[in-house]
């Protein structure tokens, strides 16, 4: 798969989509002071009482050769209790869907609590960078400096907070370190449209469309055709055969709404690219594969499997909504089995182990990073389970799947 990439901020990018950068270590480490030394501002309580940081604290700032930055804040690592223990794994948990993760050590010690830290982030492909904190109280020994760097392949940049005349240096390091997929816009369109073409969006607007507005992957999909010079052209179904039998020439692609993948593909012609905003992010995303090898597994469902719907937004549900209710009652219809469908919804843990599942259907997760999509979907990965995504279970159900995917094959 080849994809197009503009190093520039989507304009439509908002909070959920900016890279993301967590500061994790010990109680009293100095997180907090670190995020007011990065930000040169005051936004994170500093206190000598341990455990004052209880939940992530987040913090836009722009970094320059990146634009803006998340900032997170969590909370210390060795905190105690039962409720201590709670906040242990939330930082955790934060820790798969960081970009980059600023990791503490001081006092010369380096022990399992900083050891499961690194071992995720070199287990998760995570890029991480150590910093030796509180110099100015403990002085940092040669030999540990070397030591970290043996183990661990990364020399620590010492720092006080105390000296500004480190700050640029770090912010230098940070940036550098900062993966380019995280910050560069990632076009979905642009390695498969050219200057000119017509490409018709087809947006159905029912009970679950938002009022007043497009929903979230119209719109990214729609900008993507703009910021390519091609020509956008957008309705509903229902004036679908009105809109295609107007144009003098066809258009380049149809990319409609996968619920009504049914109808759309009876109205386009065979000799015309068709696919799904669902399927467009799918690719964006960077698990497109996967989705293709696991989605035929619906045809080997049986009764009494589980399957995971994960959603990566929150919303109000409907009667029409995709993931809870369209897609479940069409894959039970195609199957003709009872099939038990679990829903989660944004980034909350499951309630059942992944293996109960014999799949894993995500939605096109436009509101979530690439890297929290495969962070999300990492478990099931890992343990075999297939996954797949909703615009590609549809266009499955419908019997176009192939079709779906002809112009990125193309």
């Amino acid at each position: 798969m080849h994809f197009y990439f503009f190093c520039k901020y989507s304009a439509m990018k908002g909070n959920e989509l900016k890279p993301r950068i967590g500061i994790f270590g010990r109680r009293n480490y100095g997180k907090s002071s670190l995020i007011n030394y990065l930000t040169g501002q005051n936004i994170a309580i500093v206190s000598d009482t341990p455990g004052a940081t209880t939940d992530p604290v987040r913090k836009t700032m722009e970094l320059g050769g990146v634009g803006p930055v998340v900032w997170i804040d969590t909370a210390g690592l060795d905190d105690e209790g039962d409720l201590g223990h709670l906040r242990v794994e939330k930082t955790l948990a934060e820790l798969q869907q960081v970009d980059l993760a600023i990791v503490l050590v001081a006092e010369n010690r380096v022990d399992s609590i900083e050891r499961q830290v690194l071992d995720t982030c070199h287990k998760r492909n995570i890029p991480f960078l150590v910093v030796y904190s509180l110099s100015d109280r403990v002085a940092p020994e040669k030999g540990f400096l070397d030591a970290v760097e043996e183990e661990f392949g990364q020399r620590p940049f010492v720092l006080s907070v105390f000296d500004l005349s480190l700050r640029d240096s770090l912010l230098a390091l940070i940036r550098d370190a900062l993966p380019e997929s995280a910050y560069c816009y990632r076009s979905l369109l642009g390695d498969v449209i050219c200057s000119g073409d017509r490409v018709v969006m087809v947006t159905p607007i029912d009970s679950s469309a938002p009022e007043g507005r497009m929903i979230l992957p119209q719109v990214q999909v729609l900008r993507d055709i703009l910021d390519n010079d091609a020509i956008a052209i957008v309705c509903k179904e229902t004036e679908l055969q009105q809109t295609l039998e107007s144009l003098s020439v066809p258009p380049r692609v149809v990319v409609t709404d996968s619920q009504v993948f049914g109808l759309v593909s009876k109205l386009v012609p065979d000799d015309v690219f068709l696919t799904s905003f669902s399927v467009v992010l799918a690719r964006a995303k960077g698990l497109f594969d996967e989705y293709v090898q696991g989605t035929p597994t619906i045809d080997r469902l049986c009764d009494g499997d589980r399957v995971l719907m994960l959603e990566s937004c929150t919303h109000n549900v409907t009667c029409e909504d995709i993931g809870r209710v369209k897609l479940p009652r069409l894959i039970s219809a195609h199957t003709g089995k009872n099939i038990v469908f679990d829903v989660v919804a944004g980034l909350s843990a499951l309630e059942r182990p992944v293996t109960d599942y014999a799949l894993v259907i995500q939605c096109g997760g436009c509101v979530v990073t690439p890297k929290q999509l495969a962070s999300r979907l990492a478990p099931a990965i890992d343990a075999g389970i297939p996954v797949s995504n909703y615009g590609l279970a549809l266009a499955y159900i419908n019997g176009i799947f192939e079709r779906s995917m002809r112009i990125f094959n193309n």
